[in-house]
């Protein structure tokens, strides 16, 4: 009997359950990615199908997402549940606060990574780029007096002015670590001790950032939901 594999949205094989054995020793089939021959019905762990019980999938296995591969079993609740605002709102916070909300709620989302993973560095550089957003703020009303009158405001001008672009510049840089830090942070979180098979997109991650982890997170609070009320792995 031949069986497909499928891992973040894309499949692989046919593979004979020989090769199976012989990929997952390997390390290049994970017993969490998902498998499938003509004869079953639903997508089932590949660790499911070795043991021998193909032809029944979990009852979690059609609440996956379709760009997660399947998730081992874990305890659900030993790890807290990520911030579960929905993007959108985040999104609309965001802009009404003119991105101050974002700010904050990326502070609140490391936090929680810190949680997760106690090695943690996120939070650190996102509090790094809020310091240094701040002394932009106060550096704002000198580095805009060039047009008042009097020697000493045009020298005030002047002075600002490099210093808050240096600042900008050290800004976006810092917020550009911390977004990639916590990309990292939670695909390592997320493909171990609690394993979803989480893959996160650098092109997503630069342009979108926490509004994009974010997307994810409320997709992973949607399954560990599913999980409880099912009284099963996530």
């Amino acid at each position: 009997m031949l069986y497909y594999v499928a891992r973040n949205g894309q499949t692989y094989g046919p593979y004979t359950l020989d090769d199976l054995r012989k990929y997952v020793a390997s390390g290049n089939v994970l017993p969490t990615d998902l498998a499938k021959s003509d004869d079953m019905a639903e997508w089932a762990p590949v660790a499911q199908v070795l043991g021998g019980t193909p032809g029944a999938a979990p009852v979690y296995a059609q609440q996956v997402p379709p760009a997660y591969a399947a998730p081992r079993a874990a305890n659900v609740d030993t790890y807290p549940d990520p911030p579960n605002l929905s993007w959108g709102l985040v999104l609309l916070f965001s802009c009404l606060t003119c991105s101050v909300f974002m700010w904050v709620w990326n502070i609140i989302v490391a936090s929680w990574v810190r949680r997760v993973q106690p090695n943690s560095k996120a939070i650190f550089y996102y509090s790094v780029s809020a310091v240094l957003l701040f002394l932009q703020i106060v550096l704002e009303p000198h580095a805009r007096l060039r047009f008042e009158p009097g020697y000493h405001w045009f020298v005030a001008y002047y002075a600002a002015q490099p210093l808050r672009n240096l600042l900008r510049l050290g800004t976006w840089v810092v917020r550009l670590i911390a977004r990639f830090t916590m990309r990292a942070e939670l695909e390592e979180h997320f493909n171990t001790v609690e394993p979803i098979g989480l893959s996160l997109s650098g092109v997503m991650t630069f342009f979108f950032g926490g509004l994009y982890f974010q997307y994810h997170l409320n997709r992973i609070n949607e399954m560990k939901r599913m999980a409880r009320y099912r009284g099963g792995p996530i």
